[in-house]
């Protein structure tokens, strides 16, 4: 687990905060795979390798929506805010 970002004595935080934690993390580190498949697509000159980097960048998009969807249904405020904002054609 990503003991190392915890901002606060491990005994001290709930399993729910733990659990959160950790989708949280595996959310930034799914995002930061997107980020990083789509750059090595796009600068990818082999054709058959750059399907392989999309294809796997779709796969990390779909790991995020599940975290996503792990948040949403664990932590209310979460889904909340993504009640408010998804689906929208505004941002205000």
């Amino acid at each position: 687990m990503s003991a190392e970002t915890l901002h606060e004595p491990r005994e001290r935080l709930s399993p729910h905060t733990l659990a959160s934690h950790q989708a949280l993390v595996s959310l930034m580190e799914e995002l930061e795979a997107v980020d990083w498949y789509q750059q090595r697509a796009d600068a990818c000159d082999d054709a058959a390798l750059k399907a392989v980097l999309v294809h796997n960048m779709n796969d990390e998009l779909e790991h995020a929506a599940m975290l996503v969807e792990w948040l949403r249904c664990n932590m209310p405020e979460f889904a909340t805010q993504l009640t408010k904002f998804m689906f929208t054609t505004s941002l205000s």
